[in-house]
């Protein structure tokens, strides 16, 4: 009896925890953020690029990584296989802000602070595994904040919770889980105040990124 609570325990842990994974996560983000202040045609021509210089690509190479046997899992929850995949990810990132500012002559504010959390990250797994789950749950939760309270509060506890998921599936220790937290919340506190001090400055818009442009 107690292994079927377990086994039920377990699968939906790892339903939340696929469904919740980074890449998800930012995805619905934009999807919601753009539905919410740009027209179709405007969100087409913002999340395009996104999704073909960033998402897609990163997909892409964890599964091809998976397949060649480089990677274990699609979590890539191996430290030292993880190096590879923050330095792609963050070539794509790069990619994709040196893009869009000879576009649209303007920083991608919250591609930016992605990057950050990334760099952050990358740093922490030197020592220690870090959540990347936990940690960009986290830091969506600060995205949603920056214009929608309380889809904000909904998001953290999503956050806490895929956190949880991954202790149970044994992917990372309570440790782990609670650093990658600590790093998001740093990141996302510096994010928070960059992006209220842009508003209260009133900046030209062309030099704000979409996502902190004051309507």
């Amino acid at each position: 009896m107690e292994e079927k609570k377990t086994s039920f325990i377990h699968i939906i842990s790892r339903i939340i925890s696929d469904f919740f994974n980074p890449l998800v996560s930012l995805v619905i983000y934009f999807v919601y953020f753009s539905i919410q202040n740009y027209t179709f045609k405007e969100a087409f021509t913002h999340f395009l690029p996104i999704l073909l210089i960033t998402i897609l690509p990163v997909i892409i190479w964890i599964v091809w990584n998976v397949k060649t046997g480089r990677y274990t899992n699609m979590d890539v929850s191996n430290r030292v296989q993880r190096k590879t995949l923050y330095i792609f990810i963050a070539v794509c990132i790069i990619s994709y802000l040196a893009f869009n500012y000879i576009k649209n002559g303007f920083i991608d504010f919250v591609m930016l602070f992605i990057l950050i959390l990334l760099f952050a990250l990358q740093f922490s797994n030197l020592y220690i595994k870090s959540s990347m789950h936990t940690a960009f749950n986290v830091f969506v939760a600060a995205l949603f904040f920056a214009f929608d309270v309380k889809i904000g509060f909904v998001w953290l506890a999503i956050a806490a919770l895929v956190g949880i998921t991954r202790i149970i599936l044994k992917r990372h220790t309570v440790k782990e889980v609670f650093m990658g937290a600590g790093i998001a919340i740093l990141v996302s506190f510096i994010y928070l105040y960059c992006n209220n001090k842009y508003q209260r400055n009133d900046l030209p818009t062309e030099v704000i990124p979409v996502e902190t442009t004051i309507k």
